[in-house]
């Protein structure tokens, strides 16, 4: 699983415009020149690579014509001044190199010891084998089309070795953002990416991991007042964010102001995904806990979770009919509860009664997704909650991630509510057209009953008085690191859904340390 490295808090996700906007401000207001960031930005990836290999390992340097090639060339330089043994390939096929560029050929050039080949026409490549380390520094964050020609080659080529592959800010080929027409084959495989001060959105979508492969966010001082006068449509968790979020409890408190939430979960056979979501509710901190669930699931849930008051439906094995919900302070709703067809009339019928915050998930998105024409009666700040595939049947198929994403920020906005796209690196889709990225959460999440959690521990949260926006930030970080800290202790393989639960309370003192 990628895992980022970070230098220190790590908030917005910049577009490549902006990534340029925010050089140009620190070059300006610093003041810095633009060699000399691109100097400061080199020690960085120096740094890195002398801390991680030898000095008696070969390097093969590959740099473009643009600045990221002056990334490249820099680096060469400063690994010679360090020992290092170092092959550079400069590629000047158009015969015009970035200013940048162009006089870190010179200063590499200056050094003795130097081995530079600047390719102008024809290109003899250099034996990539095991043992050899490869400096990607072809193409940065400004590429925007496809690797075509001799740079496709040469990615191919690079790909096809058994060469370690470093890459400077971004794999050569990748773009930072949309990839959907991109052609894969031309991408290089990085074992490391060393990005510069904030992680690429394009890192953040599974189809692009075995690319960026492992990734770390280099500081390279620019500018933190440029950083804050930007407006980012994109954010990341952490630790740091969402501690400020959380609520305090007073010394005084009782249950009746902690909350009541209602959690209308499992048909009958599905006693589980309702067990999984109430104890998840109660561990996220409310005061109180009603499950509604279909008559026959009585004996488990009052025995699996007797913290809890146990309201039963009608029928014995179905969610059949609407619910008062004056009392509660939020609901939660569509665990285990199956899509029967009195079923689908009940589900919508409460959601439109219902005047307390509601998280949706599981079943009622697969109801919704076979009742189109119910998309338009939803309430305001509804929360729903889909993994790739619900999404997939309330939305449609996507080329790619990217815009699948889009497609989610489009009917957050279009429901003036909350998207939960569950994955690695979850997205908190905003009315406003924010999203926020999770940083928490491992492979072993993978399992069945996530989900279910996931329902409980924000219904949980809204019951206490966050608003929706907070209580998805909040949830989803908890839910994350939750099973984090349990994968730790047990390993991802053996991981159940259950265990996140009893790793939440750790994951509330994480959070407060």
């Amino acid at each position: 699983m990628q895992r980022i490295s970070y230098f220190c808090i790590v908030m917005k996700i910049f577009t490549a415009a902006q990534i340029r906007e925010l050089d140009n401000y620190t070059i300006k207001h610093e003041p810095v020149s633009s060699i000399d960031l691109m100097e400061r930005a080199a020690m960085k990836v120096t740094q890195v690579i002398t801390e991680r290999w030898s000095s008696e390992l070969p390097v093969v340097v590959f740099a473009g014509p643009g600045n990221n090639g002056g990334d490249a060339l820099a680096v060469s330089r400063q690994l010679l001044d360090r020992g290092y043994s170092v092959d550079t390939f400069l590629f000047n096929i158009s015969g015009s190199l970035s200013a940048d560029c162009a006089e870190n050929k010179k200063r590499l050039l200056f050094k003795k010891n130097n081995r530079l080949t600047e390719v102008t026409r024809e290109f003899d490549p250099p034996r990539l084998q095991q043992g050899v380390l490869v400096i990607d520094g072809l193409f940065g964050s400004g590429l925007n089309k496809p690797l075509a020609g001799g740079f496709a080659s040469l990615a191919k080529y690079i790909n096809a070795s058994n060469a370690e592959v470093v890459s400077i800010d971004v794999p050569s080929g990748l773009m930072t953002e949309d990839n959907a027409y991109n052609v894969r084959a031309h991408i290089v495989k990085a074992n490391l990416t060393l990005t510069f001060q904030q992680p690429k959105l394009a890192f953040l979508f599974p189809e692009n991991g075995s690319y960026v492969g492992e990734l770390q966010v280099l500081d390279i001082g620019l500018s933190q007042e440029g950083i804050d006068k930007t407006d980012a449509s994109f954010t990341l968790l952490d630790k740091h964010n969402i501690r400020q979020l959380l609520r305090p409890r007073s010394p005084f408190a009782h249950k009746g102001e902690m909350g009541h939430a209602l959690l209308i979960c499992g048909s009958y056979g599905m006693a589980g995904a309702a067990v999984l979501a109430t104890r998840a509710c109660l561990r996220s901190g409310a005061g109180k806990v009603t499950i509604h669930t279909a008559k026959r699931n009585m004996p488990v849930l009052q025995v699996s979770v007797p913290e809890a008051v146990v309201h039963t439906d009608r029928d014995e094995i179905i969610f059949s009919e609407a619910l008062p919900t004056d009392s509660f302070q939020a609901l939660g709703i569509g665990s285990g509860l199956g899509t029967a067809d009195q079923t689908g009339i009940a589900v919508i019928t409460q959601l439109r009664r219902t005047q307390c915050p509601i998280v949706a998930d599981a079943d009622v998105i697969n109801i919704l997704s076979t009742h189109r024409t119910w998309m338009q009666q939803l309430p305001k700040g509804l929360i729903l909650t889909p993994h790739i595939k619900e999404f997939e049947r309330l939305e449609g198929q996507s080329v790619d991630s990217y815009e699948r994403l889009t497609k989610a920020r489009q009917l957050a906005e279009r429901i003036q509510g909350y998207v939960i796209l569950k994955g690695h690196y979850t997205a908190i889709c905003m009315p406003d057209g924010h999203v926020a990225f999770n940083s928490t959460g491992n492979a072993g999440m993978a399992t069945a009953g996530s989900g279910d959690v996931l329902t409980g521990i924000i219904t949980g949260l809204l019951a206490r008085g966050y608003t929706q926006a907070d209580a998805c930030r909040v949830g989803v970080y908890l839910h994350g690191l939750a099973g984090d800290l349990a994968a730790e202790e047990l390993g991802e393989e053996s991981l159940m859904a259950s265990d996140i639960i009893c790793y939440l309370p750790k994951a509330f003192l994480k959070v407060k340390e």
